[in-house]
């Protein structure tokens, strides 16, 4: 090596060691979870074991119609289409910040030809008109010295996760609606069931009052009666006809299929719901899709705060170029056709009137509105948990006492109708008893499909279910 070329490799060495130096410094603040003072585990007694749930939480229903559902609302749905696109949007942008880590590489091709005036040319010049052929490789690389790549890398990725975690919302958003739709038109189907059964008895005991009318044993009162009952009855029915076929159509829908028609069922088919075990502790919560949404926006939010800063620091780029030049192509890549240049580049802001320190302010408003957010999503994700839990427990201590209160009101409707038949007691008396029996069995079917509605409420509260190794202290 002689003694030319050695500064040369000397400098080289020291901007190399210079830049290895500073790469690992990143101005703006590392991410931190923000501290959230929430109660460790939710109040309610214990209603069952601590069976663990699978992710496809709706199977545990042991209903293939409800399966099929939601496996189409998963893959048919406008919803869940639109959020994948998004997702792979984001993966695309991700790709895009990290290509800054890269040297870009352009290759250029000129070929040119010029003429100089003969008037106002020297006569060394000659000839007048020149041809000019280059063919050059360029490149340049900005030097990460104060992270700004790597904060916008940290910050495209908090986005592209946050993307994906919102899909997983729309998921679970999608099959939570679908399953609770689904019940509610069980809980119909079972409800025309008692209805119509409620029609036939009230028809049966109109020709009763009729006959007994004929023979001068009841009144006009009691037939007319007898006739405003069973009306009521045919108008019940007619509501609920038209209230299933309302979910039928939200269930289409739901999973692309306007077209879909489901068999009449009975609610009574399905098996009870899970009950959570006791204490579901609150750290579940971050499972929940929204809060992770929420956290890596505040991931991005917190990252960009050091995109701000670095823009307020000097930028130093490398540059370089090597290529040939030529009066002809022919011998462009010849030694003396060669050409090459080498650099670098240095960028200081001095004066921007406080531009740049408004855009760092900006971002660390930004960053507190996600602070603010994140803590939001938490709060909110706890209440609806333990919301879920009390109206689970609820509803589901409450189903023996509907149980009671049906037997009650059959049996008290089989005592009327007999003092009646003996001539004890009105037809009014009857009556009475036939619409609490009704409104008993309807209650029953109900306070089961908010219970299923509630189990719902619940796997969607801790983002798709709880399991065994979760719940240990």
């Amino acid at each position: 090596m002689n003694s030319r070329s050695f500064p040369r490799v000397r400098n080289a060495l020291l901007l190399g060691a210079l830049a290895a130096a500073l790469s690992g410094c990143m101005v703006g603040p590392d991410y931190k979870r923000p501290q959230q003072d929430l109660p460790a585990d939710y109040p309610e007694p214990q209603q069952g074991d601590a069976a663990a749930l699978r992710a496809d939480w709706w199977t545990l229903y042991n209903d293939p119609i409800l399966n099929d559902l939601v496996a189409a609302a998963q893959t048919k749905s406008a919803d869940i289409r639109l959020a994948a696109a998004q997702v792979e949007e984001a993966r695309a942008a991700l790709r895009e910040v990290n290509a800054g880590f890269f040297p870009e590489l352009d290759l250029s091709v000129n070929d040119t030809e010029s003429r100089v005036s003969t008037v106002t040319a020297t006569p060394a010049i000659n000839p007048y008109t020149r041809a000019d052929k280059r063919l050059a490789v360029s490149t340049s690389y900005e030097l990460d010295f104060w992270g700004k790549l790597r904060r916008g890398t940290e910050a495209a990725r908090a986005s592209a996760l946050s993307t994906r975690y919102g899909r997983d919302v729309v998921a679970l958003t999608q099959a939570g609606t679908t399953a609770q739709t689904y019940f509610l038109l069980r809980a119909t189907d079972a409800q025309i069931i008692v209805t119509k059964e409620t029609l036939k008895a009230r028809e049966d005991s109109l020709e009763v009052v009729k006959n007994r009318a004929g023979s001068g044993i009841a009144s006009d009162l009691d037939v007319q009666q007898a006739i405003g009952a069973r009306a009521d009855a045919v108008l019940q029915l007619r509501d609920l006809d038209r209230l299933r076929k309302i979910y039928e159509h939200q269930l289409g829908v739901l999973t692309g299929n306007l077209g879909l028609r489901i068999a009449p069922g009975t609610l009574d088919t399905l098996p009870a719901p899970p009950v959570p075990p006791t204490g579901l502790p609150s750290q579940l919560l971050e499972r929940r899709p929204d809060v992770r949404v929420a956290e890596q926006n505040l991931i991005a939010a917190n990252a960009r705060i050091g995109v701000a800063k670095a823009a307020m620091f000097p930028s130093i780029s490398l540059i370089g170029m090597l290529g040939g030049e030529s009066t002809d192509f022919s011998n462009i890549l010849t030694g003396p056709a060669r050409i090459w240049s080498a650099g670098f580049g240095l960028t200081l802001p001095i004066f921007d009137a406080g531009r740049l320190s408004a855009r760092t302010e900006q971002a660390q408003a930004r960053q507190h509105q996600s602070v603010a957010n994140y803590q939001k999503a938490v709060e909110t994700a706890f209440r609806e948990t333990a919301d879920a839990v009390s109206n689970l427990y609820a509803a589901t201590t409450s189903e023996d006492d509907y149980k009671v209160k049906v037997d009650a009101a059959r049996q008290a409707l089989d005592l009327a109708r007999t003092r009646y038949d003996a001539g004890y007691s009105g037809y009014l008396e009857v009556l009475d008893s036939q619409r609490t029996a009704n409104d008993a069995e309807l209650a029953m079917i109900r306070n089961r499909q908010l219970r299923l509605a509630y189990s719902v409420d619940l796997m969607k509260a801790l983002g798709g279910g709880w399991s065994a190794p979760e719940m240990k202290p």
